[in-house]
């Protein structure tokens, strides 16, 4: 191709780069509004006859409209969610003793994952996606863990063996930042179990809550654990397991005896579910206090089971790589100037 290194001929070529850079702008701005598109909060329901997943948007909490219906693929359960490594949605079904799989974008039935009673499975309840498994708590007493392949849902045995540690009914689970698995019994305690082989290690927590449910770690390193029936969110050491505060208090923001799922979200802040009153509440990540009332009661939301972000962990790698392809057509946009400066 023939470049003129006339004046004409130097102004194209600047044109042209603007042009590229202009592009390269736009195309991250669309990355922007695809990651915030996909930050909703998905919202496990169990409120008879309104046994499916909701979604809200993950900023606003405005309602977004029921993403699983009630009986899709047999939904009738909605105990336990958690989106795996192929971006799908995962929804431990726990009346059918299986898990079910929906697309992560529509919310339309893929398949049942996890079989009915495949690897000895019942009452299906926590999952959670590690190291290339899918863990499930198995919350028929005296309750196990179980794990599957996470590519074909095929029993790969029971990682966390029944009554271990003296496990019983657990429904959270939730791997630590030392990369051990951390469990919820019945009674109010939270076991430890090695995260490679699942053997038994130690009571983290003792039986000081009244039922422990929801459980996870947060950004200071602590554990959090809904204490169900006692109406407080108490944190513990991460390392050693010893008690630190009530990090939210009784009655904070209107919480009910009954605080069921939680979750950090992307802002920081601590998401609670409140099965009692039928709403999910918000909590300053760092201090606990009350921020407000996500999505309020007397909504299409009946009772939390479960909540998770779609894309919480998005924002960081993808517009990172937006903003080096930028700064590329930037630096490719400044030669192409130099160059024609120079003809």
């Amino acid at each position: 191709m023939n470049i003129s290194r006339d004046g004409a001929g130097r102004s194209d070529i600047t044109k042209a780069a603007r042009s590229l850079w202009l592009a390269g702008l736009l195309m991250l701005a669309s990355v922007f509004e695809i990651v915030e598109a996909r930050a909703d909060l998905l919202v496990g329901n169990f409120f008879s006859p309104d046994l499916n997943v909701l979604r809200y948007d993950g900023t606003t909490g405005a309602f977004k409209g029921i993403f699983v219906p009630t009986g899709s693929g047999g939904l009738s359960f909605p105990l336990g969610g958690a989106f795996g490594p192929d971006g799908n949605l995962y929804v431990s079904n726990s009346d059918g003793d299986n898990v079910l799989r929906y697309n992560g974008t529509t919310g339309a039935f893929i398949d049942e994952f996890i079989p009915d009673g495949s690897g000895g499975l019942e009452d299906s309840a926590g999952l959670t996606f590690r190291g290339g498994f899918l863990h499930v708590a198995n919350s028929a007493d005296p309750g196990a863990v179980t794990r599957y392949d996470a590519a074909t849902g095929a029993p790969a045995g029971a990682f966390v063996t029944p009554g271990s540690g003296g496990l019983s009914n657990p429904e959270g689970l939730t791997f630590g930042p030392d990369g051990n698995l951390y469990v919820t019994t019945d009674g109010g305690g939270v076991l430890r179990y090695d995260g490679t082989t699942g053997s038994f290690i130690a009571t983290f927590v003792p039986g000081t809550l009244l039922s422990a449910r929801g459980v996870a770690f947060g950004p200071d390193g602590n554990l959090y654990v809904t204490n169900f029936g006692g109406g407080t969110v108490a944190r513990f050491d991460g390392t050693t397991g010893t008690f630190i505060d009530d990090f939210v208090t009784a009655g904070s923001g209107g919480l009910s005896t009954l605080p069921r799922p939680l979750t950090f979200g992307p802002d920081g802040n601590l998401y609670v579910g409140d099965y009692g009153n039928g709403s999910v509440l918000r909590y300053d990540g760092t201090t606990g206090a009350f921020i407000d009332a996500f999505v309020p009661a007397g909504g299409a939301l009946g009772a939390p089971t479960f909540l998770v972000f779609n894309g919480a962990a998005s924002p960081v790698p993808v517009p990172a790589a937006a903003w080096l392809f930028g700064w590329g057509l930037l630096g490719l946009f400044g030669v192409a100037r130099r160059r024609a400066a120079g003809s």
